[in-house]
């Protein structure tokens, strides 16, 4: 099974880089074949139709979303949505390649609003690529990541929860 872990932040000191450096930390751990797409880290072009030449990086990016079983998809909240380099990433994404796929979602804001308008948007994107996603999204607040590390220890519970029942939801019979 192909484990791929994306932090959807386009920001360089991005608190949802450093929520899902835990997640690719941790489902590293449970499976060696896992990579991790860093959006904070640059090099995914915008996407300009089909018949255009991208960037080795963006396409190596939409590679590895394609060939993943198991999406680990963190995005940040921005203006009551998800990131819009997030939603730029999966134009690449060809839904013919997709179907069957398992996802978790991990989503951080500033303050208590809009994670469940954000997870019902990205299961709605999901859902177009004809992607399980678990129900079981980790909603956390900026507050809880201090000088680069998750401090709430029930939210790194939750994180490992999230990977764990992804995987499992992944491997049963389709």
């Amino acid at each position: 099974m192909k484990i791929l872990v994306i932090s959807g932040s386009p920001r360089k000191t991005a608190n949802t880089q450093v929520m899902m450096k835990f997640v690719y930390e941790y489902a590293k751990s449970k499976n060696p074949d896992t990579k991790f797409v860093n959006l904070s880290e640059g090099g995914i072009d915008y996407y300009r139709g089909p018949n255009e030449n991208y960037s080795q990086t963006t396409m190596q990016a939409a590679k590895d979303i394609m060939e993943a079983d198991v999406w680990l998809v963190g995005s940040p909240i921005y203006n009551s949505f998800f990131s819009s380099a997030l939603k730029n990433l999966f134009e690449f994404i060809n839904y013919k390649s997709t179907a069957g796929k398992t996802a978790g979602l991990a989503i951080l804001a500033s303050g208590n609003i809009g994670f469940t308008n954000v997870q019902t948007l990205l299961t709605q994107l999901m859902s177009y690529f004809r992607v399980v996603t678990n129900p079981k999204a980790v909603y956390m607040t900026a507050d809880m990541i201090q000088d680069g590390q998750i401090t709430d220890e029930e939210q790194k519970t939750r994180l490992k929860e999230l990977v764990d029942e992804t995987i499992l939801l992944a491997s049963r019979p389709k």
